[in-house]
């Protein structure tokens, strides 16, 4: 792990540190702000170089943060979403920035929502509403407090209380109505759709890991892939709601699960096994699952093809057939071809 200034270098851990120093920016969100905290000499960068000691060393396992040496005024955080909740197993992603006249002001956040709407909390454009940074309403020991917040409250309240079990109720007035019926079907529904959300926002993470956190992306879902899949297997079969699965695929219990929902998951999951197999996780048994679908579903598209094509009917021949047998039963001279009568009894 990359020491702090004025510490001694100690020497790496094998997993992925939950903080370190790292050099490259380059993609991240406030990269092209005017650097105003690097002097060493400034009340601001002291104040920074506290954080980043509390920051490493009262990180939760579930949260990893990256600083960076070239630029003292931005840090990196990632977010595992907590099991339980539709966020779960997911890794989100929160770019900081210092004020230059910080700890007076909060700290700027932004979450990289890939456009994704994922939480009341969280906006798409990547802005972040939290009372702890003066976004939101709040009373004024929720709000931002120069002598006593810190990077590490931010980051903890934005796990526990934006990431969490039933993310509708966030939205401004609704928490008053989480114990009727209605509601919470409108929040089952609302979290069947997030996690579908969380399964994109994986698929898009391994697929472009953000700098300095590739290795946190492969180790996190290569470790944390077989109970993912199972849930996910859980979920498309219509057997567990959104957040229930705890592992064990032969205890799942039936739940009220919608048809959209069922077939979204069903759309994703091959792409999520393929993306899994990729980091190298043991999911043998789920790619042989996905591979022996896709053959059922090809072999039945093929006998469905040959039934059409044996049992089909050709309107042609049909009519040739009905014309012939209505001559030999004598049919067809009853009718009157008499272009100038409209109609004509016939006594048989």
């Amino acid at each position: 792990m990359t020491s702090l200034p004025g510490d001694t270098p100690t020497i790496p851990d094998a997993k992925f540190p939950q903080f370190d120093v790292a050099s490259d920016v380059s993609d991240h969100h406030f990269a092209g702000r005017n650097p105003k905290a690097s002097s060493s000499n400034s009340a601001v960068y002291k104040k920074i170089m506290q954080e980043w000691k509390v920051l490493s060393k009262d990180l939760p396992e579930t949260i990893f943060v990256r600083a960076y040496e070239t630029r003292v005024d931005l840090i990196r955080a990632a977010i595992v979403g907590a099991r339980g909740t539709p966020y779960h197993d997911g890794l989100f992603f929160f770019d900081i920035a210092f004020p230059s006249d910080y700890p007076a002001k909060p700290p700027l956040v932004h979450y990289r929502s890939l456009g994704l709407r994922i939480n009341p909390n969280l906006y798409s454009s990547g802005k972040v509403c939290l009372s702890l940074l003066n976004t939101w309403t709040g009373k004024k020991s929720e709000k931002w407090d120069p002598k006593n917040s810190t990077i590490l409250q931010i980051l903890l309240s934005i796990q526990a209380l934006v990431l969490n079990e039933k993310p509708y109720f966030n939205e401004p007035g609704y928490s008053a109505w989480s114990g009727r019926t209605y509601w919470q079907k409108k929040s089952l529904a609302y979290n069947e759709d997030v996690f579908v959300l969380n399964c994109k926002i994986i698929l898009f993470v391994l697929r472009n890991p953000p700098k300095n956190f590739e290795p946190l992306v492969n180790q996190h879902f290569k470790e944390h892939a077989e109970f993912l899949l199972g849930a996910c297997d859980a979920y498309r079969k219509g057997c567990m709601k959104v957040g229930s699965f705890e592992g064990d695929p032969n205890r799942v219990k039936p739940e009220q699960v919608s048809f959209k929902f069922r077939s979204l998951m069903n759309h994703i999951y091959g792409d999520l096994v393929v993306a899994m197999s990729k980091t190298g996780a043991p999911v043998e048994h789920f790619v042989e699952q996905v591979r022996e679908e896709k053959e059922k579903k090809a072999k039945e598209k093929v006998d469905v093809a040959a039934k059409k094509k044996k049992g089909g009917v050709n309107v042609s021949e049909v009519g040739k057939n009905l014309v012939k047998k209505l001559k030999n039963i004598g049919f067809l001279g009853l009718i009157v071809k008499d272009k100038n009568v409209k109609s004509k009894e016939v006594s048989v």
